[in-house]
């Protein structure tokens, strides 16, 4: 894991994009993301002039900032060819920040940020919906990021600014060193019902509610939720 000290990444640009239609059924998606002119307004729900298609399950505080890392597109591009043209037009999951050297092994939830004169705060990883194989062209591709664990994850912003290019994305503050994204991917893709786990998962002070829920309603059912309505089949 990443000194505490030592994690500071320049951001050289920010993606947004505009509510599309996709797919047969023609789904609203803020996906296709491009980069915008700095300099940027980080509002609570996120970056100004971004949109997303369903706000049910997308964006709002607690997923106001989507992080990728770059690393994942190295490794999606030796694993599968066939995506390369994808890959190559950037920004291919939608996310608002493609970073280096921060990946879901070295950031933690409960991570606070400062860029700038905004305070960014790691909420949660991403959990994959159907639009990725979509925007991928792959019945497969939400359940191949899930297996991965290569999701990006989201802020949730506790400052709101205006950030320029080349302002440095700073780590200040590590509350959950345990917990790093890769680690809570896993207990979500291995379907885990270890009470241990959940537990310490759900009384986690700056995890998401949509994952503290989660977390809680495997402890009360005993069940691991659906996901065929939210990855598609494979």
């Amino acid at each position: 894991m990443a000194a505490l000290n030592k994690m500071r990444v320049i951001v050289s640009a920010m993606n947004a994009g505009k509510i599309t239609a996709i797919g047969r059924n023609e789904a609203p998606t803020g996906i296709f993301k491009h980069g915008i002119a700095s300099p940027w307004l980080i509002a609570h729900n996120g970056l100004v002039g971004d949109h997303q298609g369903d706000l049910k399950h997308h964006g709002g505080p607690e997923k106001a900032i989507h992080q990728y890392p770059i690393e994942s597109y190295a490794a999606w591009r030796a694993e599968y060819p066939a995506m390369q043209a994808t890959l190559d037009a950037g920004c291919a999951f939608g996310e608002n920040l493609c970073l280096p050297h921060m990946s879901e092994s070295n950031v933690c939830v409960g991570d606070v940020f400062r860029l700038g004169n905004v305070m960014l705060q790691i909420s949660q990883g991403r959990q994959p919906c159907f639009k990725l194989n979509l925007r991928f062209e792959r019945p497969d591709m939400a359940w191949l990021v899930q297996k991965t664990g290569r999701t990006g994850w989201y802020y949730r912003v506790l400052e709101t600014g205006t950030v320029d290019v080349g302002t440095a994305l700073e780590l200040v503050e590590r509350p959950h060193p345990k917990w790093t994204i890769a680690h809570l991917n896993t207990l979500i893709a291995s379907r885990t019902l270890s009470p241990n786990d959940l537990s310490e998962m759900a009384e986690l002070r700056y995890i998401s509610q949509s994952w503290r829920d989660l977390a809680r309603r495997r402890l009360d059912s005993r069940r691991v939720e659906d996901w065929s309505s939210r990855l598609g089949q494979p």
